[in-house]
Protein backbone atom coordinates (compact mmCIF):
# COMPACT_ATOMS: atom_id res chain seq x y z
CA UNK A 1 0.00 0.00 0.00
CA UNK A 2 1.33 3.41 -0.97
CA UNK A 3 2.21 5.63 1.99
CA UNK A 4 2.88 9.31 2.50
CA UNK A 5 6.58 8.45 2.69
CA UNK A 6 6.38 7.03 -0.85
CA UNK A 7 4.71 10.22 -2.08
CA UNK A 8 7.39 12.36 -0.41
CA UNK A 9 10.19 10.28 -1.97
CA UNK A 10 8.65 10.46 -5.46
CA UNK A 11 8.05 14.23 -5.20
CA UNK A 12 11.47 14.92 -3.67
CA UNK A 13 10.07 16.67 -0.62
CA UNK A 14 9.68 15.96 3.07
CA UNK A 15 6.76 14.05 4.55
CA UNK A 16 5.77 17.26 6.36
CA UNK A 17 5.47 19.08 3.04
CA UNK A 18 3.21 16.34 1.68
CA UNK A 19 1.07 16.69 4.80
CA UNK A 20 0.82 20.46 4.38
CA UNK A 21 -0.28 20.06 0.75
CA UNK A 22 -2.89 17.42 1.48
CA UNK A 23 -4.26 19.06 4.63
CA UNK A 24 -3.91 22.72 3.55
CA UNK A 25 -2.25 23.47 6.88
CA UNK A 26 0.47 25.76 5.51
CA UNK A 27 1.11 27.64 2.26
CA UNK A 28 3.29 25.68 -0.18
CA UNK A 29 4.99 26.96 -3.33
CA UNK A 30 2.90 26.23 -6.47
CA UNK A 31 5.62 24.10 -8.09
CA UNK A 32 6.07 22.05 -4.91
CA UNK A 33 2.33 21.59 -4.58
CA UNK A 34 2.13 20.45 -8.21
CA UNK A 35 4.95 17.94 -7.64
CA UNK A 36 3.22 16.50 -4.59
CA UNK A 37 -0.16 16.21 -6.28
CA UNK A 38 1.48 14.68 -9.33
CA UNK A 39 3.14 12.04 -7.13
CA UNK A 40 -0.18 11.37 -5.37
CA UNK A 41 -1.89 10.82 -8.71
CA UNK A 42 0.95 8.73 -10.16
CA UNK A 43 1.18 6.44 -7.14
CA UNK A 44 -2.56 6.28 -6.53
CA UNK A 45 -2.13 7.40 -2.92
CA UNK A 46 -5.31 7.66 -0.83
CA UNK A 47 -4.98 9.57 2.46
CA UNK A 48 -6.05 7.69 5.58
CA UNK A 49 -8.86 10.03 6.64
CA UNK A 50 -9.54 8.13 9.85
CA UNK A 51 -5.90 8.26 10.98
CA UNK A 52 -5.67 11.93 10.10
CA UNK A 53 -8.80 12.74 12.06
CA UNK A 54 -7.39 11.01 15.13
CA UNK A 55 -4.33 13.25 14.99
CA UNK A 56 -6.01 16.55 14.06
CA UNK A 57 -9.41 16.03 15.76
CA UNK A 58 -10.90 17.08 12.41
CA UNK A 59 -12.63 14.85 9.87
CA UNK A 60 -12.88 17.56 7.17
CA UNK A 61 -16.55 16.76 6.82
CA UNK A 62 -19.68 18.92 7.21
CA UNK A 63 -23.16 17.75 8.17
CA UNK A 64 -26.07 19.30 6.24
CA UNK A 65 -29.63 18.94 7.53
CA UNK A 66 -32.15 20.40 5.08
CA UNK A 67 -35.82 19.47 4.65
CA UNK A 68 -37.50 18.97 1.27
CA UNK A 69 -34.28 18.44 -0.66
CA UNK A 70 -36.46 17.83 -3.74
CA UNK A 71 -37.62 21.47 -3.58
CA UNK A 72 -35.74 23.39 -6.32
CA UNK A 73 -34.90 26.16 -3.85
CA UNK A 74 -33.19 23.82 -1.40
CA UNK A 75 -31.64 21.86 -4.26
CA UNK A 76 -29.83 25.01 -5.36
CA UNK A 77 -28.78 25.72 -1.77
CA UNK A 78 -27.39 22.18 -1.63
CA UNK A 79 -25.43 22.82 -4.82
CA UNK A 80 -23.94 25.97 -3.29
CA UNK A 81 -22.98 24.12 -0.10
CA UNK A 82 -21.50 21.16 -1.95
CA UNK A 83 -19.42 23.22 -4.37
CA UNK A 84 -17.97 25.42 -1.63
CA UNK A 85 -17.28 22.50 0.71
CA UNK A 86 -15.53 20.56 -2.04
CA UNK A 87 -13.43 23.57 -2.98
CA UNK A 88 -12.31 23.83 0.66
CA UNK A 89 -11.50 20.11 0.79
CA UNK A 90 -14.51 19.06 2.88
CA UNK A 91 -16.89 16.17 2.37
CA UNK A 92 -20.64 16.43 2.96
CA UNK A 93 -23.03 14.23 4.95
CA UNK A 94 -26.67 15.04 4.12
CA UNK A 95 -29.86 14.31 6.06
CA UNK A 96 -33.52 15.37 5.72
CA UNK A 97 -35.19 16.39 9.03
CA UNK A 98 -38.63 16.57 7.28
CA UNK A 99 -39.39 19.81 9.18
CA UNK A 100 -40.18 17.65 12.22
CA UNK A 101 -38.61 19.06 15.43
CA UNK A 102 -38.02 15.64 17.03
CA UNK A 103 -36.64 14.10 13.87
CA UNK A 104 -34.52 17.20 13.40
CA UNK A 105 -32.92 16.70 16.82
CA UNK A 106 -32.21 13.03 16.00
CA UNK A 107 -30.74 13.82 12.59
CA UNK A 108 -28.40 16.48 13.99
CA UNK A 109 -27.26 14.10 16.74
CA UNK A 110 -26.53 11.37 14.17
CA UNK A 111 -24.47 13.80 12.09
CA UNK A 112 -22.57 14.88 15.20
CA UNK A 113 -21.90 11.28 16.19
CA UNK A 114 -20.30 10.76 12.80
CA UNK A 115 -17.71 13.29 13.91
CA UNK A 116 -18.48 16.02 11.41
CA UNK A 117 -16.50 19.19 12.10
CA UNK A 118 -19.67 21.28 12.09
CA UNK A 119 -23.24 21.33 10.85
CA UNK A 120 -25.37 23.48 8.56
CA UNK A 121 -29.09 23.30 9.33
CA UNK A 122 -32.28 24.78 7.88
CA UNK A 123 -34.19 24.86 11.20
CA UNK A 124 -37.75 23.67 11.70
CA UNK A 125 -40.50 25.86 13.17
CA UNK A 126 -39.66 24.56 16.65
CA UNK A 127 -35.87 24.20 16.73
CA UNK A 128 -35.28 24.65 20.48
CA UNK A 129 -34.39 21.01 21.16
CA UNK A 130 -31.97 20.83 18.26
CA UNK A 131 -30.37 24.19 19.13
CA UNK A 132 -30.03 23.10 22.75
CA UNK A 133 -28.27 19.90 21.73
CA UNK A 134 -25.73 21.84 19.66
CA UNK A 135 -25.19 24.39 22.43
CA UNK A 136 -24.59 21.82 25.17
CA UNK A 137 -21.94 20.13 23.04
CA UNK A 138 -20.52 23.37 21.58
CA UNK A 139 -20.92 22.05 18.04
CA UNK A 140 -20.02 24.71 15.45
CA UNK A 141 -23.18 25.39 13.45
CA UNK A 142 -24.68 27.65 10.81
CA UNK A 143 -28.43 28.03 10.36
CA UNK A 144 -29.55 28.90 6.85
CA UNK A 145 -32.73 30.20 5.24
CA UNK A 146 -34.64 30.28 8.55
CA UNK A 147 -33.36 32.14 11.59
CA UNK A 148 -33.62 31.00 15.20
CA UNK A 149 -34.11 33.14 18.29
CA UNK A 150 -31.44 34.30 20.74
CA UNK A 151 -28.68 31.72 21.16
CA UNK A 152 -28.68 29.76 24.44
CA UNK A 153 -25.65 29.90 26.70
CA UNK A 154 -22.67 28.20 25.09
CA UNK A 155 -24.13 28.19 21.57
CA UNK A 156 -21.71 28.84 18.73
CA UNK A 157 -23.76 29.40 15.64
CA UNK A 158 -24.00 31.84 12.77
CA UNK A 159 -26.91 32.43 10.40
CA UNK A 160 -27.47 33.28 6.74
CA UNK A 161 -30.71 33.98 4.91
CA UNK A 162 -32.24 36.12 2.20
CA UNK A 163 -34.03 39.39 2.77
CA UNK A 164 -37.71 38.56 3.21
CA UNK A 165 -39.63 41.62 4.37
CA UNK A 166 -38.55 44.12 1.73
CA UNK A 167 -39.10 41.93 -1.35
CA UNK A 168 -42.55 40.83 -0.14
CA UNK A 169 -43.46 44.46 0.43
CA UNK A 170 -42.36 45.20 -3.15
CA UNK A 171 -44.65 42.51 -4.55
CA UNK A 172 -47.66 43.84 -2.62
CA UNK A 173 -46.96 47.45 -3.55
CA UNK A 174 -46.62 46.46 -7.19
CA UNK A 175 -49.99 44.70 -7.21
CA UNK A 176 -51.59 47.67 -5.46
CA UNK A 177 -50.11 50.01 -8.05
CA UNK A 178 -51.81 47.90 -10.72
CA UNK A 179 -55.17 48.72 -9.10
CA UNK A 180 -55.70 45.78 -6.72
CA UNK A 181 -57.14 46.70 -3.34
CA UNK A 182 -57.94 43.16 -2.15
CA UNK A 183 -54.66 41.26 -2.19
CA UNK A 184 -54.60 37.77 -0.66
CA UNK A 185 -51.60 36.04 0.90
CA UNK A 186 -50.97 32.29 1.02
CA UNK A 187 -48.65 32.22 4.03
CA UNK A 188 -46.06 29.64 5.07
CA UNK A 189 -45.69 27.33 8.03
CA UNK A 190 -46.30 29.14 11.36
CA UNK A 191 -43.20 29.52 13.49
CA UNK A 192 -40.71 29.85 10.64
CA UNK A 193 -38.85 33.15 10.52
CA UNK A 194 -39.48 33.29 6.77
CA UNK A 195 -43.24 33.11 7.38
CA UNK A 196 -43.13 35.85 10.01
CA UNK A 197 -40.95 38.17 7.93
CA UNK A 198 -42.91 37.73 4.71
CA UNK A 199 -46.17 38.36 6.54
CA UNK A 200 -44.59 41.53 7.91
CA UNK A 201 -43.63 42.57 4.38
CA UNK A 202 -47.18 41.90 3.19
CA UNK A 203 -48.61 44.15 5.89
CA UNK A 204 -46.03 46.85 5.21
CA UNK A 205 -46.87 46.79 1.51
CA UNK A 206 -50.57 47.27 2.25
CA UNK A 207 -49.85 50.09 4.69
CA UNK A 208 -47.57 51.86 2.22
CA UNK A 209 -50.42 51.94 -0.30
CA UNK A 210 -53.05 52.99 2.22
CA UNK A 211 -54.83 49.62 2.17
CA UNK A 212 -56.26 47.99 5.31
CA UNK A 213 -55.05 44.65 6.63
CA UNK A 214 -57.96 42.21 6.30
CA UNK A 215 -57.33 38.98 8.26
CA UNK A 216 -59.59 36.85 6.04
CA UNK A 217 -57.32 37.67 3.09
CA UNK A 218 -54.48 35.71 4.73
CA UNK A 219 -54.64 31.89 4.59
CA UNK A 220 -52.00 29.49 5.85
CA UNK A 221 -50.61 27.10 3.26
CA UNK A 222 -48.10 25.43 5.61
CA UNK A 223 -45.30 25.93 3.06
CA UNK A 224 -46.61 23.00 0.97
CA UNK A 225 -48.44 22.58 -2.33
CA UNK A 226 -51.46 20.74 -0.86
CA UNK A 227 -51.77 23.26 1.94
CA UNK A 228 -51.67 26.13 -0.55
CA UNK A 229 -54.32 24.49 -2.70
CA UNK A 230 -56.68 24.39 0.28
CA UNK A 231 -55.69 27.90 1.40
CA UNK A 232 -56.41 29.31 -2.06
CA UNK A 233 -59.81 27.64 -2.01
CA UNK A 234 -60.62 29.37 1.28
CA UNK A 235 -59.55 32.75 -0.09
CA UNK A 236 -61.68 32.34 -3.21
CA UNK A 237 -64.69 31.26 -1.15
CA UNK A 238 -64.65 34.47 0.91
CA UNK A 239 -67.63 36.83 0.52
CA UNK A 240 -65.29 39.37 -1.07
CA UNK A 241 -62.48 37.28 -2.60
CA UNK A 242 -59.13 38.78 -3.54
CA UNK A 243 -58.40 40.01 -7.04
CA UNK A 244 -54.70 39.21 -6.59
CA UNK A 245 -52.79 36.60 -4.56
CA UNK A 246 -49.21 36.46 -3.34
CA UNK A 247 -47.78 33.05 -2.44
CA UNK A 248 -44.97 32.85 0.11
CA UNK A 249 -42.85 30.06 -1.45
CA UNK A 250 -42.52 28.12 -4.69
CA UNK A 251 -44.21 24.91 -3.47
CA UNK A 252 -47.28 26.93 -2.50
CA UNK A 253 -47.27 28.64 -5.89
CA UNK A 254 -47.84 25.22 -7.48
CA UNK A 255 -50.73 24.52 -5.09
CA UNK A 256 -52.33 27.88 -5.80
CA UNK A 257 -52.06 27.40 -9.56
CA UNK A 258 -53.69 23.98 -9.19
CA UNK A 259 -56.59 25.47 -7.20
CA UNK A 260 -57.14 28.18 -9.81
CA UNK A 261 -57.09 25.67 -12.67
CA UNK A 262 -59.64 23.46 -10.90
CA UNK A 263 -61.99 26.43 -10.79
CA UNK A 264 -61.42 27.41 -14.40
CA UNK A 265 -59.74 30.67 -13.43
CA UNK A 266 -57.02 32.15 -15.62
CA UNK A 267 -54.04 34.21 -14.50
CA UNK A 268 -53.96 37.18 -14.83
CA UNK A 269 -57.32 37.53 -16.63
CA UNK A 270 -59.36 36.46 -13.59
CA UNK A 271 -56.83 36.91 -10.82
CA UNK A 272 -53.29 38.34 -10.63
CA UNK A 273 -50.55 36.22 -9.08
CA UNK A 274 -47.09 36.96 -7.69
CA UNK A 275 -44.87 34.64 -5.70
CA UNK A 276 -41.90 34.47 -3.37
CA UNK A 277 -39.23 32.07 -4.72
CA UNK A 278 -38.31 32.04 -8.36
CA UNK A 279 -37.54 28.70 -9.99
CA UNK A 280 -36.06 27.64 -13.28
CA UNK A 281 -39.33 27.05 -15.11
CA UNK A 282 -41.21 30.12 -13.75
CA UNK A 283 -40.33 31.91 -16.97
CA UNK A 284 -41.87 29.08 -19.03
CA UNK A 285 -45.40 29.27 -17.57
CA UNK A 286 -48.12 30.99 -19.53
CA UNK A 287 -48.36 33.61 -18.18
CA UNK A 288 -44.80 33.94 -16.95
CA UNK A 289 -44.63 34.18 -13.16
CA UNK A 290 -43.70 37.39 -11.39
CA UNK A 291 -41.50 36.20 -8.54
CA UNK A 292 -38.87 37.08 -5.95
CA UNK A 293 -35.61 35.33 -6.86
CA UNK A 294 -33.54 34.37 -3.83
CA UNK A 295 -29.74 33.97 -4.10
CA UNK A 296 -30.01 30.30 -3.12
CA UNK A 297 -26.58 29.10 -4.25
CA UNK A 298 -24.96 32.10 -2.61
CA UNK A 299 -26.82 31.29 0.62
CA UNK A 300 -25.32 27.78 0.54
CA UNK A 301 -21.83 29.06 -0.23
CA UNK A 302 -22.03 31.70 2.50
CA UNK A 303 -23.10 29.07 5.03
CA UNK A 304 -19.95 27.06 4.30
CA UNK A 305 -17.77 30.16 4.55
CA UNK A 306 -19.27 31.11 7.91
CA UNK A 307 -18.81 27.58 9.24
CA UNK A 308 -15.16 27.41 8.18
CA UNK A 309 -14.51 30.79 9.76
CA UNK A 310 -16.21 29.57 12.95
CA UNK A 311 -13.91 26.52 12.98
CA UNK A 312 -10.89 28.82 12.74
CA UNK A 313 -12.19 31.30 15.34
CA UNK A 314 -14.45 29.35 17.71
CA UNK A 315 -14.93 32.22 20.17
CA UNK A 316 -15.81 35.05 17.81
CA UNK A 317 -19.17 36.78 18.07
CA UNK A 318 -22.05 35.13 16.16
CA UNK A 319 -22.98 36.72 12.86
CA UNK A 320 -26.17 36.91 10.84
CA UNK A 321 -25.78 37.57 7.11
CA UNK A 322 -28.71 38.66 4.96
CA UNK A 323 -28.45 38.54 1.19
CA UNK A 324 -30.52 40.67 -1.21
CA UNK A 325 -33.20 39.27 -3.50
CA UNK A 326 -34.29 40.29 -7.00
CA UNK A 327 -37.91 40.85 -8.04
CA UNK A 328 -38.48 39.31 -11.48
CA UNK A 329 -41.30 41.30 -13.09
CA UNK A 330 -43.12 39.13 -15.61
CA UNK A 331 -46.78 38.84 -16.68
CA UNK A 332 -48.72 36.85 -14.07
CA UNK A 333 -49.23 40.05 -12.08
CA UNK A 334 -51.09 41.61 -15.00
CA UNK A 335 -48.25 43.57 -16.55
CA UNK A 336 -48.18 43.37 -20.35
CA UNK A 337 -45.66 41.20 -22.12
CA UNK A 338 -42.70 43.35 -23.13
CA UNK A 339 -42.75 44.18 -26.80
CA UNK A 340 -40.16 42.24 -28.78
CA UNK A 341 -37.12 44.17 -29.75
CA UNK A 342 -37.69 46.01 -33.02
CA UNK A 343 -35.71 44.46 -35.81
CA UNK A 344 -33.39 46.93 -37.52
CA UNK A 345 -34.62 48.23 -40.85
CA UNK A 346 -33.00 46.46 -43.80
CA UNK A 347 -30.13 48.30 -45.35
CA UNK A 348 -30.74 49.66 -48.85
CA UNK A 349 -29.60 47.18 -51.45
CA UNK A 350 -26.52 48.33 -53.28
CA UNK A 351 -25.71 46.96 -56.69
CA UNK A 352 -22.08 46.55 -57.66
CA UNK A 353 -21.08 48.70 -60.63
CA UNK A 354 -20.50 45.63 -62.78
CA UNK A 355 -24.08 44.57 -62.25
CA UNK A 356 -25.63 48.02 -62.61
CA UNK A 357 -28.30 48.48 -65.23
CA UNK A 358 -26.99 49.92 -68.50
CA UNK A 359 -27.76 53.51 -69.36
CA UNK A 360 -30.26 54.19 -72.21
CA UNK A 361 -27.37 55.17 -74.50
CA UNK A 362 -25.54 51.94 -73.75
CA UNK A 363 -28.74 49.97 -74.34
CA UNK A 364 -29.10 51.72 -77.67
CA UNK A 365 -25.52 50.81 -78.59
CA UNK A 366 -26.16 47.23 -77.66
CA UNK A 367 -29.10 47.13 -80.06
CA UNK A 368 -27.02 48.57 -82.90
CA UNK A 369 -25.71 45.83 -85.20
Amino acid sequence: MTTMVDVARRAGVSVATVSHVLNATRPVRPDTRAAVLGAVDELGYTPNTLARSLVTARTRSIGLAVSAISNPYFTEILQGVEASALEAGYGLLIADPHDDPRHERTVVQLLHERRVDGVIVAPSAEPAEMVGYLARRTVPAVFLDRLVGPAPEGARHDQVCAENTGPMRQLVEHLAALGHSRIGLVAGLPGLSTTTERLRGYREGLRARGLPFVPELVAGGNSAADGARDATGRLLAAPAPPTAIVTANNAMTIGTLRALRERGLEVPRDLALACFDDFSWADLFAPRLTAVAQPSREIGATAVRLLLERLEEPDREPRTVRLPCTVMHRTSCGCPEPAPATAPAPLPRTVPPTAAAASPAAEERNRTP
